[in-house]
């Protein structure tokens, strides 16, 4: 018999399309070039969302990917910072960076920024970079771009540098590279370089057959889910994403719930001919995870009554959640108690039962061990 369709069956589609469910992936850039970008705003919880995704890993393996140059970790949309594969980016930012360049020309003018003093700042970058490069540094950091602005007479006060590299890397001259510094530690910055010399061979898509890409692979990962998500997640026209679906949709499974349409992966659908698997699993998943950031409409697995205790006074940052079964049931936090580190559930409603509770714990050792490896 078909398993029937309930909000917690969806959720855990979603988990396993998303690698969360079963034996998730074999390796770092695998997990990360299957969901084609993953939030990295907040680095910590980035390394973990991967972690969650390659069993056996450590936060230390994330960290070598990127100064490996097998993950970046960049600007691709919305305006913040995402996990990729470095042969997507260029033609990621070819479909999203001139709408977001658009959205900034007014604080551009306000902070008086030009296309002259961008082309310029990046012709600084370049040579920085190259001074560097001669020195044995693999890379410049924010404060010595910002240096090499300032000397060339281009404030950075006031968000202005910010604005003028967020540019840079836009336009795809610069890239984030390797991390500098050599303690390991969560949250050390990383050196900007030059994008052709770190992606000497990105992959070349146009506009609408790039569009149709990013489609399908966004469903594919992370379906069920709808157009509007989509649309959300990538901010490309919605107009434009209904054209590109006409273009995968023989690829994909659409998929009636509740009068609405998503759409799936056969593989993924298949599971509901016969059993979708983690009716019983608890995960202890970070801040901004995919699984529930990555969607316009979050309700099928958060009820909205407890919205504002993941994301407090809708503030735009997402608290550490609990899933339980394809359903978020909490968050949790870590907790620091003299040389003693831990973890904390904060169910939204009573405790967790004793077998929720040891699963808890389980994920907490789990996500210790990963951070501290």
């Amino acid at each position: 018999m078909p398993v029937p369709l309930t909000p917690r069956v969806m959720g855990r589609l979603r988990l396993a399309g998303q690698g969360l469910l079963g034996g998730g992936f074999p390796a770092v850039s695998e997990a990360v070039r299957w969901m084609t970008a993953m939030q990295a705003q907040d680095l910590g919880s980035a390394l973990w969302a991967v972690g969650q995704r390659v069993p056996g890993t450590a936060a230390s393996d994330v960290r070598a990917a990127l100064d490996a140059g097998t993950v970046v970790r960049s600007w691709p949309m919305r305006g913040t910072l995402h996990l990729v594969a470095p042969e997507d980016l260029r033609w990621i930012l070819g479909i999203t960076s001139g709408r977001l360049m658009n959205s900034v020309a007014g604080r551009h003018r306000e902070l008086s920024i030009t296309a002259d003093d961008i082309a310029h700042c990046r012709d600084i970058a370049f040579k920085t970079t190259e001074v560097l490069k001669a020195e044995g540094m693999p890379g410049a950091t924010r404060e010595q771009l910002f240096q090499a602005f300032e000397e060339a007479g281009q404030p950075t006060k006031a968000q202005r540098g910010i604005h003028l590299l967020g540019s840079l890397c836009q336009h795809a001259w610069l890239v984030q590279g390797p991390m500098a510094g050599t303690n390991g530690k969560v949250g050390v910055q990383q050196l900007f370089v030059p994008f052709e010399e770190w992606i000497p061979e990105p992959r070349q898509l146009g506009r609408e057959e790039g569009i149709a890409e990013l489609l399908f692979r966004y469903f594919r990962s992370r379906g069920p889910a709808t157009v509007k998500d989509f649309a959300w997640w990538s901010q490309i026209p919605v107009t434009e994403v209904r054209a590109a679906l006409k273009q995968v949709q023989d690829r994909l499974v659409e998929l009636d719930f509740a009068g609405t349409s998503y759409w799936l992966s056969p593989e993924s659908a298949e599971m509901l001919d016969d059993d979708v698997p983690g009716p019983r699993s608890l995960l202890a998943l970070p801040g901004f995870d995919e699984y529930l950031l990555g969607y316009q409409d979050r309700s099928l697995v958060l009820d909205p009554g407890f919205a504002e205790l993941v994301v407090p006074g809708k503030n735009g940052v997402f608290k550490r959640i609990i899933v339980s079964g394809g359903e978020v049931i909490g968050t949790w936090s870590r907790t620091v108690s003299g040389k003693t580190i831990g973890v904390e559930p904060e169910p939204f409603a009573g405790e967790l039962g004793p077998s929720a509770e040891r699963s808890f714990q389980a994920q907490g050792r789990a996500y210790l061990k990963f951070m501290a490896g």
